[in-house]
């Protein structure tokens, strides 16, 4: 099935809706955020902040034990388990990020392969976390999941991952690249950048219509990683996961600049930014 088609709020208006008055933090949905290394704290703080940010009612940040008082106090609202987490702790979790600033050690190559083993929620695939399948051969794991994986590549790490798949980036168009990524690991393909493009393995693409040059910093990435796991939390399906968080990545970016110009704008900014983007979207 082919369809195409541009994400809007006309869109993000029917999926994005206003929260009951009941609701309690474990109906927002608990969030595992599997990322930073030492030197890439920041990576975590952001993905972690994003997801809180997009309303996840509980956020769990795996790293190093080493990170811990970066990691709680850049994110106070967020606890801090071990890299080292067994099958229950994954199952307990109603979405995964994986990836920001995670680096590139055989530990972490480890847990991706268990989570693509036995996970079958949705997950985040970002950075490292797309790294490690080429790296570490995951590409079979990845095609037979049955998790519902979202990848979040910039055309760097979608060049490396389609390279081990035997293809040379250079000769296909930004929609090709989003488009051969999703057919070739059967993940939801968010290629990220200028009108960042969601494609699906059916053959489904579709274009945002938010975002600015402001938003090529530093962590922006991480940000996003952590809107579309946080939505993943909130029982959206991964398609429109995908599709809503990259609207709303954007249009806080849009407000930021409004605010603070598109040149001084940091993904911290961002961050904060997701959070005014909710209310314009739901009123409140």
């Amino acid at each position: 099935m082919e369809k195409t088609g541009l994400i809007n709020l006309e869109y993000v208006n029917t999926v994005i809706k206003e929260r009951p008055r009941d609701i309690h933090k474990g109906d927002c949905g608990k969030v595992l955020v599997i990322a930073g290394s030492v030197g890439m704290a920041g990576a975590a703080v952001l993905c972690a902040r994003g997801a809180l940010r997009s309303g996840a009612g509980l956020v769990r940040i795996s790293a190093p034990g080493e990170l811990y008082p970066i990691l709680q106090v850049g994110v106070p609202e967020a606890t801090c388990v071990p890299r080292e987490l067994s099958l229950p702790d994954l199952m307990a979790c109603d979405a995964i990020a994986v990836g920001p600033g995670l680096g590139d050690d055989g530990q972490s190559a480890k847990l991706i392969r268990t989570i693509l083993k036995k996970y079958e929620k949705t997950v985040v695939l970002d950075a490292d976390g797309i790294n490690a399948v080429s790296r570490e051969g995951l590409l079979d794991e990845l095609r037979e999941t049955g998790a519902k994986v979202i990848m979040t590549p910039h055309p760097g790490e979608a060049a490396r991952l389609l390279n081990y798949c035997g293809i040379d980036i250079s000769e296909l168009d930004r929609p090709a690249t989003a488009q051969t990524l999703a057919e070739k690991t059967g993940a939801i393909c968010v290629l990220k950048g200028s009108g960042t493009l969601v494609a699906t393995e059916d053959g489904e693409s579709y274009t945002n219509t938010t975002g600015n040059p402001g938003m090529a910093t530093g962590g922006s990435g991480d940000v996003l990683t952590g809107i579309i796991a946080a939505l993943a939390g909130q029982k959206l399906s991964p398609v429109d996961c995908a599709k809503a968080g990259v609207f709303i990545h954007g249009m806080a970016g849009d407000l930021c600049a409004k605010s603070l110009g598109e040149t001084g704008m940091t993904s911290l900014d961002l961050a904060n930014m997701v959070a005014l983007a909710f209310k314009q979207i739901v009123g409140k």
